[in-house]
């Protein structure tokens, strides 16, 4: 009986050890690197014992069992799944994990979802090389790249950050640890579906509405719901746009009408404008012309500025329409851009689109206040504005000015070239001549502030006859002298006396400086009087000189009848009028027939 009970005793140990060693190499409480599910035995200070089964306790931090805001999630007696990292340390527990539990139990269902082709939900964490990081699940990390986060590539990618939405595992590694997703997919499959439904109903002619994607210099495209359209920049207002940002930015929904639609090509242009009424069709009626109008500047350009009346129309002030005074050499010297001002409308073309405005017209016509003034024959006075080749330009009043033709300028000096005698900024006087108003031209004379010399000049200033003379211009072939008003003279620079100062020293000529000169020549051809400095030189003058001289007085003699005849024409013909205008034509010839005859007469009497 004992040896039975011993072998009883015996068997039953060895029955235990083999239950046990079958219990620990079995796993009852599974095997390291598993999951199974223990009980909360105890919540300590620092840490959480379960009980995992099998006489098997293990200890786990209480960090893992406490949220965001410190709180323990865990009491006695709860069930827990943990992660088995070892079997049994030196105190005889076995090592847990919660926290790899979870992550672990995360990527079995990504997994899972990736299997079946499911989406999952993530947020936009940060952003590293290449793209985006993804906090999925439990804490999960996920990787999107820059080309999957949208339709489009996304310049700024750091204003997603924070941004939830969901994703489609594309990649997936659990040994790895790395999972890649995408959101362009997803956006891609949905634009697919709203693209079918919108074209089924999209045709020219429709008003849609849409979603303004992307602005560029020349328009933006408009999302109309899986398919784009151009919004041109000449079809968004009727106004001048001179930047599509200056209307939209990107996420602003619009109304536009289908312009045109390419089913094959699937080109959509749109319009913005065409939802509205064309302000042009009423323009005639808004602006008729000499209507006073107020608008803003909108552009610049060399020939004119242009004014927005109302939005859509504008208006062009050619430069030419912006003064009657200033000669405008560019519209940016009286306006600028975006400046408010008042014009008066010239003329209106609807059709074409075109409103002529004017500035000047808001002010009175100089050329019509001077005709109201002055008539031709009136003496009128200004200074000299300008000199060209053929004349001098006098300015009677403020815009308009009048012209001295250089033949008009002097009875007795040959001008060839009117700055010799006159200069800008010149005081000066003249007689109107003529008045052109279809081309707003005035011929002024100042030789007609006095009359015609000529018809006395030989009694007058005979050769040899010594006068008092004042200078009014040095040129380089000598000075011109006013010998009185109305008559000037030359004296060549050979027939000028060195001019000294008080110590003997040359010095120039000036303007205004008294010249004692004797009348050298009368060229009534030419009409021109000659002079010289060189007074009494004749008498020390060779015989042959002397003789040539000699036949002086015979000449003068005719030359004094050739005059005597042509004042009887004058008093005949009325040759010079009261405004000082030359003689007539016919006055003229009859004088250049008579006056040799004179002479031959005068001739013959001397002989006898």
């Amino acid at each position: 009986m004992a040896t039975e009970t011993v072998t009883e005793t015996s068997g039953g140990m060895d029955t235990f050890a083999a239950l046990f060693e079958a219990s620990v190499s079995g796993g009852e409480f599974g095997k390291e690197g598993e999951i199974v599910q223990g009980t909360v035995v105890a919540v300590q200070r620092d840490n959480v014992i379960i009980d995992i089964g099998g006489k098997s306790e293990g200890m786990i931090s209480l960090s893992e069992f406490t949220d965001a805001g410190g709180e323990v999630t865990v009491k006695a007696g709860d069930r827990v799944d943990v992660f088995i990292e070892s079997r049994e340390n030196d105190d005889g527990l076995v090592t847990l994990s919660k926290e790899k539990a979870d992550k672990m139990k995360v990527w079995d269902e990504i997994s899972g979802a990736c299997e079946r082709d499911e989406l999952i939900e993530g947020t936009i964490s940060q952003r590293v090389k290449g793209g985006l990081s993804v906090t999925i699940k439990g804490g999960v990390k996920a990787f999107l790249p820059g080309s999957q986060v949208d339709l489009r590539p996304i310049r700024n990618l750091d204003k997603l950050i924070g941004q939830t939405y969901q994703f489609k595992v594309i990649k997936f590694n659990k040994k790895r640890g790395n999972i890649v997703l995408s959101r362009r997919v997803l956006l891609e499959k949905e634009r697919d579906e709203q693209k079918t439904k919108t074209l089924e109903t999209l045709e020219e002619g429709k008003i849609v509405r849409g979603v303004i994607k992307n602005i560029t210099e020349y328009g933006a495209f408009v999302d109309l719901g899986g398919i784009d359209g151009l919004l041109h920049i000449t079809d968004m207002s009727w106004g001048r746009v001179n930047h599509p940002e200056e209307l939209f930015k990107v996420g602003d929904e619009v109304t536009v009408k289908v312009l045109k639609y390419n089913p094959e090509t699937e080109r959509v242009s749109l319009g913005l404008k065409q939802t509205q009424e064309d302000p042009w069709s009423h323009a005639e009626e808004a602006f008729p012309p000499a209507k006073k109008v107020h608008g803003k500047v909108m552009s610049i350009t060399d020939y004119g500025a242009f004014v927005e009346l109302e939005p859509g129309v504008e208006g062009l002030i050619h430069v030419s329409e912006m003064s009657w005074t200033k000669k405008v050499k560019h519209p940016s010297k009286l306006l600028e851009v975006g400046q408010e001002i008042d014009c008066q409308v010239l003329e209106v073309d609807a059709k074409a689109k075109r409103i002529s405005l004017g500035l000047k017209q808001l002010e009175p016509d100089p050329w019509t206040l001077f005709t109201e003034k002055y008539s031709p024959g009136d003496k009128i006075g200004g200074k000299v504005r300008s000199i060209t080749d053929y004349g001098v330009f006098i300015g009677i009043e403020e815009g308009v000015d009048g012209m001295v033709h250089k033949s008009d300028l002097s009875w007795t000096a040959k001008v060839n070239n009117p700055a010799d005698l006159h200069h800008k900024g010149d005081d000066v006087e003249a007689i109107i001549l003529s008045i052109n108003h279809d081309e707003k031209k005035v011929s002024l004379g100042i030789k007609q502030l006095w009359d015609d010399p000529w018809p006395t000049i030989f009694s007058e200033f005979p050769p040899g006859k010594v006068v008092d003379t004042k200078v009014v211009s040095l040129v380089d072939y000598g000075v011109f002298v006013r010998i009185r008003e109305g008559v000037e003279g030359l004296i060549p620079s050979n027939e000028l006396v060195e001019k000294k100062n008080e110590a003997g020293e040359a010095v120039a000529y000036e303007i205004g400086d008294a010249i004692n000169a004797e009348i050298a020549n009368v060229d009534s051809q030419d009409r021109r009087l000659t002079l010289s400095m060189r007074i009494g030189e004749a008498a020390t003058q060779p015989k042959a000189e002397k003789q040539r001289q000699s036949v002086a007085p015979k000449k003068a003699s005719d030359e004094q009848k050739a005059t005597s005849i042509g004042e009887l024409i004058k008093q005949k013909l009325g040759a010079v009028n009261v405004k000082g205008k030359e003689p007539k034509a016919e006055a003229k010839e009859e004088a250049k027939d008579e006056a040799p005859e004179s002479a031959a007469e005068s001739e013959t009497k001397e002989e006898g």
